[in-house]
């Protein structure tokens, strides 16, 4: 399970994707975040699911890839879905125990959740693994760029956003390390129930805050011997310039959330 948490990874490549702007790969998310909650039809999903697999096919990311992302977080949508099955009202009644009750409307709600969550991860999972993190940084970086006005600090915070990204996978393969080496020593994490594999995790605590702030610390020393002093009077080697494709790629997304909505104002 630990090995199946993707999330932050970079994976090189020539598509499309991965080619666009940084700026307007953030900004397609928050379209295609803005759509996915608009939605409210099969239609809609439809088309919604339709944009989401072309996104995939460009970018060349393999699909196994994305459903090994989601991995980890199987628990949690099928906690959602569980709730938006027996805790939504409906006139149509399958049954009912109690206070918990199956309607047809609950099965469609049901669906329809657990559906936009795992299409929202995997659309967002798309950024990350086709933009590296030092681009991502730059892109947030402009993108805030006219908060600077009111005294925001932009460039710190992109880098933090940024370095926190990219620990993600780092700290993921340090647990991994210290669960191997603590299974050496006869320590299990497989068996008993849920409180005892929780309870055999806290072990892992306290030597992975130790490695966590180790390695922080390491990279502030190597970030200051380099005379890193923040966002003043920094330059760029690559300079962020939109495209072609770029525009074509912002049309297409407004056009498929224009899409969306009007199938939601027209309730089809």
């Amino acid at each position: 399970m630990i090995k199946d948490i993707t999330m932050g990874q970079y994976f090189p490549g020539n598509s499309i994707i991965h080619r666009l702007d940084p700026r307007m790969k953030i900004i397609m998310v928050i379209i295609y975040i803005a759509a996915l909650f608009t939605a409210k039809s099969y239609v809609s999903y439809a088309v919604m699911l339709g944009f989401l697999i072309t996104c995939i096919a460009i970018s060349k990311i393999k699909f196994k890839t994305l459903l090994k992302g989601m991995k980890p977080l199987i628990l949690i949508v099928i906690i959602t879905g569980f709730l938006n099955l027996f805790l939504t009202d409906g006139e149509h009644v399958i049954f009912q125990v109690w206070r918990l009750k199956l309607t047809w409307e609950g099965i469609r709600t049901a669906a329809f959740m657990v559906l936009r969550l795992t299409m929202l991860v995997m659309g967002t999972f798309l950024l990350t693994y086709t933009t590296s993190p030092l681009a991502l940084t730059d892109g947030i970086e402009r993108l805030l760029n006219p908060l600077k006005k009111i005294k925001v600090p932009v460039h710190e915070l992109a880098m933090m956003m940024s370095i926190a990204i990219r620990f993600i996978p780092t700290l993921v393969e340090e647990t991994d390390k210290i669960m191997s080496a603590q299974k050496a020593r006869g320590a299990s994490f497989d068996t008993g129930n849920i409180l005892q594999r929780a309870k055999a995790l806290l072990p892992l605590m306290v030597p992975l805050f130790v490695s966590a702030f180790r390695r922080a610390d390491e990279l502030a020393i190597a970030m200051e011997s380099r005379c890193y002093h923040g966002g003043v009077g920094r330059t760029r080697m690559n300079v962020l310039r939109l495209r072609r494709l770029d525009w074509i790629t912002l049309c297409t997304g407004f056009a498929v959330l224009g899409v969306v909505i009007t199938l939601a104002v027209f309730g089809l």
